[in-house]
């Protein structure tokens, strides 16, 4: 079982709060992610920004991508983009035509999805996919239980790598033990903190205390 990455979510509405935030833990972390909110605020001047001062960390468009997947995803590539989100609710074309313009698409698992549908996407070739939480649940009170875990190991039997996001902090990683996640993506569990670099150490050393170096 591989150490699973860390990656921190940028869902500021401003790029220069973004910036500040990425100068300071980009190092430390695997994977940087230009939020949906930032996206829609600035556009792919975000993604250059990140790709200029992170020439070497894999970064991620987090678009939601519902439709013209081959635009989306060649304006996202060529602004230096490695991989994009698709949202599940997409069509098969859309996701394939994203793929094709772009490293790798990942599937944002959000409402009602199915197993079939997610062996559908695997049988398109896409084999990344995000377990949420989302903010709007995590704020009306709900929380990682095995519900959520029965359903990221499903995912991961079926051959998906997996990432996982929602409400993180430490203490949740332990929750995972076990399982072969892919990646932990977190954004105010690392920008919020009172010191978000010692956050993003601290992650990063719970999660090679319990997955390895």
């Amino acid at each position: 079982m591989t150490r699973p990455n860390l990656q921190i979510a940028c869902d500021h509405s401003d790029l220069p709060s973004a910036l500040a935030d990425i100068k300071n833990v980009g190092d430390v972390v695997d994977i940087i992610e230009a939020g949906t909110i930032l996206l829609l605020q600035t556009g792919d001047t975000t993604i250059k920004s990140f790709r200029a001062l992170f020439p070497d960390k894999k970064i991620v468009a987090d678009t939601k991508c519902a439709d013209a997947g081959t635009t989306v995803a060649r304006n996202c590539a060529n602004a230096g983009a490695d991989w994009m989100t698709v949202i599940c609710a997409a069509t098969i074309p859309t996701m394939k035509a994203a793929a094709k313009e772009i490293s790798e698409v990942q599937v944002e698992l959000y409402g009602d999805w199915t197993y079939e549908q997610a062996q559908q996407w695997l049988d398109a070739g896409i084999s990344q996919a995000i377990y949420h939480q989302s903010r709007d649940a995590l704020l009306a009170g709900e929380t990682w239980g095995e519900k959520d875990l029965t359903k990221v190991k499903k995912l991961i039997d079926m051959g998906f790598r997996v990432s996982v996001t929602g409400g993180l902090n430490v203490d949740t990683l332990k929750l995972f033990e076990g399982i072969d996640v892919y990646t932990f993506i977190t954004g105010r569990g690392i920008t919020a903190a009172e010191n978000p670099r010692q956050a993003a150490l601290d992650f990063m050393a719970e999660i090679k205390r319990i997955w390895g170096e």
